[in-house]
């Protein structure tokens, strides 16, 4: 397993070593002792699968009370993940990250609490699998608008298919 850190304090880009031959592959996608070594010692207590087509936006997500962190990947297509720093006191507040996740790439990215986190589907399906370290609480469950030209992400598509909640999402600048 290599980790790569990132320009945003918190934010690991995880690649398992993959066993591929003629028959397929194989790898751990998820052993706690290695994430332990490396300083990721959430515990995982729920897991969460999405299946969405070519052209969603999901996010930009957050859950404030209880705060939770996530391990994500995607084992069917390609996302353009996202995630951006929300922790007020960091020297990074405000900005963004991104990196691609495939089926191809296996890699993972794990989002600290203090993230706000989306994705938009390039593929003609994508499934995203996540750990979380809190259960869902709605009453904490917060967006931050997907396009908030404050933030400015370089989404990689123009006129994604969003949900309500995140068309009508609030700006950064108004938490």
């Amino acid at each position: 397993m290599q980790i790569t850190k990132t320009a945003l304090d918190g934010i690991l880009i995880i690649e398992p070593k993959v066993h591929s031959d003629d028959r397929g592959s194989f790898h751990e996608s998820y052993v706690k002792k290695k994430y332990l070594e490396h300083g990721i010692a959430d515990e995982f207590i729920q897991d969460n699968h999405s299946i969405s087509k070519k052209g969603v936006l999901r996010g930009l997500h957050f859950q404030e009370d209880p705060p939770q962190a996530k391990l994500v990947r995607v084992t069917r297509g390609e996302v353009f993940d996202v995630v951006v720093d929300i922790r007020k006191e960091s020297p990074t507040f405000g900005k963004w990250f991104g990196v691609k996740l495939s089926e191809e790439n296996h890699l993972q990215l794990y989002v600290p609490g203090g993230f706000a986190h989306g994705f938009c589907v390039l593929s003609d399906t994508a499934e995203f699998l996540y750990k979380c370290s809190a259960y869902y609480a709605p009453s904490g469950e917060r967006a931050i608008l997907w396009n908030d030209p404050d933030i400015g992400i370089d989404w990689p598509i123009k006129k994604p298919i969003l949900s309500e909640k995140d068309t009508t999402a609030p700006r950064l600048r108004d938490f």
